[in-house]
């Protein structure tokens, strides 16, 4: 063991307090919302609340969650995450595992991938593809926000290049064993690669949970609108401006600022709680180890 130098010290501390740095302007305007969301009506109006709720209450949540349109919008997006997680999930392994392959198993390969680049450099724009989405009967319907992005490339690539790095003894030796392609796929691969399928889990999950614009543009009726959209829609016109008189009582004690901080923590509560449960696999290779000798 050497003794450390001044100049690592020196570089230990520095990247210590940019990465605490880092940490602290992600987590502090989150509890900052978190603050406002259990703060009152008047202390929020007034800017006293910062770091910590001021006069603690628990209005705003119980105002959105006798919200239909929160709770509908709720589960409409834990249907598009459930059935956009399962179809990308399964396209992305399939077409990243013979894309990993060399080009003496699959001499067509450099094909279908720059037939993949090419779709990340080049779009049809918004138009060519809501006539699409139109003309396929698919508005006002889940599929509309599941199907267009079934497929993320970049994900592709992620995986595609994760299997490539697989040991090729553990193949060789399955195909010897008798195995198929699809028992190698199903039994090997994916078991080895759970630190990508996991990062690729997390993308897909906030890219489907944070969506907002595709629900605005392919929905024609805001009771189909997920919950980001949802979220947009009271961000730009302030719903509290415009209820019924039978919602005064309930709303005595809440203002649209609270009101839409409650909103935004709970919506990204579910993404919140899922990472730590991923975290774990990024920084642990399941490779190591599986080849002796």
């Amino acid at each position: 063991m050497h003794k450390p130098t001044m100049g690592r010290k020196v570089f230990l501390v520095a990247n210590y307090a940019i990465l605490i740095l880092a940490a602290l302007l992600c987590i502090l305007p989150l509890i900052n919302v978190l603050a406002i969301s259990f703060s009152s009506k008047a202390a929020a109006a007034a800017g006293y609340v910062k770091m910590w709720p001021v006069d603690f209450t628990i209005a705003s949540y119980k105002y959105v969650l006798s919200k239909p349109e929160f709770l509908t919008g709720f589960l409409i997006s834990l249907k598009r995450v459930a059935i956009g997680y399962t179809i990308s999930m399964l396209l992305t392994i399939l077409t990243a595992y013979p894309l990993s392959k060399e080009r003496t198993s699959f001499r067509t390969r450099h094909i279908y991938a720059w037939f993949f680049i090419v779709t990340m450099l080049f779009s049809g724009g918004l138009i060519p593809t809501y006539m699409t989405i139109k003309e396929l009967h698919l508005l006002d319907k889940i599929w509309a926000l599941v199907l267009p992005g079934a497929v993320p490339v970049f994900n592709v690539i992620l995986l595609m290049n994760f299997f490539r790095n697989l040991p090729k003894e553990i193949e060789e030796a399955a195909l010897i064993d008798g195995a198929g392609q699809w028992r190698i796929l199903a039994k090997i691969f994916c078991p080895l690669s759970l630190p990508a399928i996991a990062t690729v889990t997390l993308f897909t999950v906030v890219q489907h949970w944070n969506s907002w614009f595709d629900g605005l543009i392919y929905m024609n009726s805001p009771k189909n609108y997920p919950l980001q959209s949802y979220l947009q829609t009271i961000i730009i016109t302030p719903e509290l401006n415009a209820v019924s008189s039978n919602e005064l009582v309930d709303m005595s004690e809440v203002s649209d600022r609270t009101f839409k901080a409650a909103q935004v923590f709970l919506a990204a509560l579910p993404v919140l709680v899922v990472y730590p449960f991923l975290q774990k696999y990024f920084m642990k290779g399941l490779v190591m180890g599986s080849v002796k000798g």
